[in-house]
């Protein structure tokens, strides 16, 4: 069973600020010896996967810091969910 697959476009810009992030969570895993939640998040797809997944906890688990974390950064920008 393959898992569904998304495709997004970014501008140029936000791919290199995607890009620039990465680098900066494979530091910060790097710097907790690894005692991160999703490991060193090496590359855009794997920052977007764990962001995806937190959204998600909106509907699974929405009392989890997650699923709460998120619901509050979209009702920031105007969805209540």
């Amino acid at each position: 069973m393959s898992l569904p697959t998304i495709t997004i476009e970014l501008s140029k810009e936000d791919s290199a600020n995607l890009a620039e992030l990465t680098r900066r969570c494979v530091d910060a895993d790097q710097a907790r010896n690894g005692a991160t939640t999703h490991g060193p998040l090496e590359s855009a797809a794997d920052l977007l996967t764990m962001l995806a997944q937190d959204a998600a906890m909106v509907i699974r688990r929405p009392g989890s810091w997650e699923g709460a974390g998120m619901a509050r950064l979209l009702a920031g920008h105007g969805y209540e969910v």
